[in-house]
Formats: C-alpha cells, structure tokens, sequence
C-alpha cells in the first residue's frame, strides 16, 4: 500500500500518519528499488490500533506507552486510569453547571457578576441599581470571593449574611452608598467626608477585617485608593482607622 491507500484505509490523513512517523508510533516502511515506501498489513493494523486509542481519549505519549513492547503499564491498567480520570472530569462538569444552573435560576444577573451562588443570594437583598459605589462594591466583594481561601470566604459569606439579615443594616448600607456617591467629583477635605466615613465603618459587619492594620503603602490598598474619586478614597482610608480603633 502507498500512504494514501493506508491512510484511507483507517480513516486518516496522510499528515496524521507522517506525524505518527515522527513521533516514532508508527514504524517507517522499507523502500522500494523506485524510492517510493510501501506500507504492509501490519502498519494498517497498528495505525488503527493508534485511532481507536485516541478516540478513546488517550495522549499520544499514553499510547507510546500501550503500544511498546517493554511498556511499564498494559492496556487494562491505562485505560483504567483513563476512566477515574474521565470520572473526575465528569464530576467537575456537574459541579460547574450545577453552579450555572444556580446562577441562571437566580434571575437577571448583574453587570458585575458572574458571583458565586452563595453571594449572589446575598447581594440580592442589597440591589441598588442606579448607584456607582454599589457597583463598585459588589466588584471588590467578588474580588475577595474569588481570591479568598475557603475558610476566609466561608467567614466573609458569614459576616455579610448577618448583616444583610437585618433590616436597619441594609438601610445604613444604602445610606453610606448614597453618601459616596456625592462625594465622587469632592475634594479629601470635604465636611461631607467624615460623616461618610462614619456612616461606611457602621455598615462593615463585625469579623470581615481581621488582623493587623493594613499599611497605606500595601499594593492592593494603593489599587483600591486609585479606583475611587479622591473624597470617596479618603473616606474609605478614615473608615478602616475607625475599624482598627474598634
């Protein structure tokens, strides 16, 4: 057989058999006196042996494995790997549109998300549509949901359920938005700014900060500042003296 015929006769392409020459699954065959190379029974058996573990799932380097004659591992012992593999990625998709399927149940999403179900449930009874700083505010929390190790998220999600489950809290919230949002295109000198201040340290639900004071010169504070108006930063700065205070 030439290469097309054997390529054709398993269902590849020519270049898919030149590839398996290259990477060394597939033996060369001998030439003829002409230059051109025939190919025997046995190529075809080996390069269909080739394709079907590869639908199956296998890399190539898995089946350089199954198909040496001196392989570590036999055919049984891969594919078995291969199906506890298969099962946890089965698993992790489940998980992932069971989360998808709790996010698209949960209604309109907001511009901000996509946030955790946990979260989303959450903010849901703090909607303030129409203002910047809630936005703003509900990037940061996903921020922190996100970067959080389980045990902080865990914490934080309860800090913030506390809190949203009382009434006077999520009205003060609202408040200390309304607040900021004034306070936009304000100098740091604002009289306004300390009220805000205030008013934004009654809002934070007792656990969320934790630890020691978090110094001006730390990379994410310097980020945070830059990312609000300069009234609206020193607002944010006085609020976390009040809390290291407290």
């Amino acid at each position: 057989m030439r290469i097309g015929e054997l390529a054709a006769a398993v269902g590849v392409t020519t270049r898919t058999v030149r590839h398996y020459h290259h990477l060394g699954l597939l033996a060369e065959p001998e030439r003829l006196a002409n230059g051109y190379r025939t190919y025997t029974l046995r190529h075809a058996v080996v390069l269909a042996r080739i394709r079907r573990l590869t639908e199956l799932g296998l890399g190539l380097t898995e089946v350089r494995d199954v198909l040496a004659d001196d392989a570590g591992k036999d055919l049984t012992e891969v594919l078995t790997e291969l199906d506890e593999d298969l099962a946890r990625q089965e698993a992790a998709i489940r998980e992932r549109r069971q989360r998808l399927r709790a996010l698209l149940d949960a209604g309109e999403l907001p511009a901000e998300g996509p946030f955790s179900p946990e979260l989303a449930g959450l903010l849901a009874t703090l909607s303030v549509e129409d203002s910047p700083m809630a936005a703003k505010d509900r990037e940061i929390l996903a921020l922190v949901d996100t970067g959080a190790s389980p045990r902080e998220r865990e914490r934080l999600l309860s800090a913030l359920r506390g809190a949203l489950e009382d009434p006077d809290m999520v009205a003060r919230t609202r408040e200390a938005y309304a607040l900021l949002d004034a306070l936009a295109d304000a100098s740091p000198d604002d009289p306004r700014v300390k009220q805000a201040a205030r008013t934004l340290a009654d809002c934070v639900p007792a656990g969320v900060l934790t630890g020691g004071r978090l110094p001006d010169h730390d990379g994410f504070l310097r980020a945070l500042y830059a990312d609000f108006g300069p009234a609206q930063a020193e607002v944010i700065r006085r609020t976390l003296l009040i809390l290291e205070e407290r």
